[in-house]
């Protein structure tokens, strides 16, 4: 400590040392590309997602034009590593290929990992090697069984599981779920106790201190927990399904498609999708903190009349719209 001290001045490491003990609340935002449905329109782009985990980006579905809403957003190509794409309709991948070339013209170097249904390396591979004859980076494809909830990703603060969805085809959302953090120092206690910096992890995670004289300072006393993690569903095409509720239980943000009002359940049902009040219904049986719905059908000129549905059964309901983020 002394050392930086003189590297960098008693003010800059004093910043280091407050960062280091005073836990603040990380980022988790979400951006909203895209929210209408099979059927282009002037008023919404295909769907499209992005989650930012602490300056981490992590894209969820690709409908034509993600790349395009990815810069009106001002998000940054090299912070995205990871897609997941949640079934194989044209709607939810058809931008991947615009993408995946934007990123080779752009020199990337990164390998990109694209977690999606069985049969995605399959259509993309031979297009990729006609127009991407010399790629820059590689294109690792992890696909994955749709029936049962798979992990699929995880990494030291956050893991990604598959939500098992009913469609016409092969279909899965996503639970992302932070891993719980360790406790927060609190600094007046730890001063006070003159607790030494190379003691800091072990207290964070849980230990006691041991003073020099042999005393025992409690965790509880020098620390506080940690926000509760956070998780945020995202629930693609999919029929209503209300078994979900157990594994979306208690979740910060839930994104459910609405394609249709409930005066067109019957075609709801036929064309394997859901009305905005069901998802209205499963938030509230999940106990969801909020609800974002999208993926509009493109007979609706105005989304309002979904959302008055779903707040009529769950208030804390939002309405999807591009450019949207959501901090959670």
């Amino acid at each position: 400590m002394r050392l930086l001290s003189q590297m960098f001045g008693k003010d800059l490491v004093k910043v280091a040392q407050n960062a280091f003990l005073c836990g603040t609340m990380e980022k988790l935002e979400l951006y909203i590309l895209g929210c209408g449905s099979a059927l282009p329109t002037t008023r919404h782009f295909s769907t499209s997602q992005v989650i930012n985990v602490r300056d981490k980006l992590f894209m969820i579905d690709c409908g034509e034009g993600a790349q395009l809403q990815f810069r009106k957003a001002r998000l940054k190509f090299s912070r995205l590593n990871h897609i997941f794409i949640s079934h194989l309709h044209g709607d939810h991948c058809f931008g991947l290929w615009g993408l995946i070339s934007t990123l080779n013209l752009l020199g990337r170097t990164a390998d990109l990992h694209i977690y999606s249904p069985h049969g995605l390396e399959k259509l993309l591979l031979p297009t990729l090697a006609f127009f991407n004859r010399q790629m820059t980076y590689k294109v690792l494809f992890h696909e994955f069984e749709t029936k049962e909830p798979m992990l699929i990703y995880e990494d030291r603060s956050l893991t990604v599981t598959t939500i098992p969805l009913q469609h016409r085809i092969p279909c899965c959302g996503f639970l992302f779920a932070e891993k719980p953090r360790p406790n927060h120092i609190i600094r007046e206690m730890v001063d006070f106790y003159e607790v030494p910096l190379y003691e800091m992890n072990r207290i964070k995670n849980g230990a006691d201190y041991v003073t020099s004289e042999g005393q025992t300072i409690p965790n509880s006393v020098l620390t506080r927990p940690a926000e509760p993690p956070r998780r945020f569903a995202y629930c693609s095409d999919t029929v209503y399904l209300p078994d979900l509720a157990a594994q979306l239980a208690g979740v910060d943000l839930l994104f459910h498609e609405a394609t249709f009002a409930a005066d067109n359940l019957a075609r709801a049902k036929e064309t394997f999708h859901t009305t905005a009040a069901q998802a209205a219904e499963l938030a509230r049986a999940a106990g969801a903190k909020k609800l974002l719905i999208g993926h509009f059908s493109a007979r609706y000129e105005d989304e309002s009349i979904l959302l008055e549905e779903a707040t009529r059964i769950f208030p804390e309901t939002l309405l999807a719209k591009e450019m949207l983020c959501v901090s959670i």
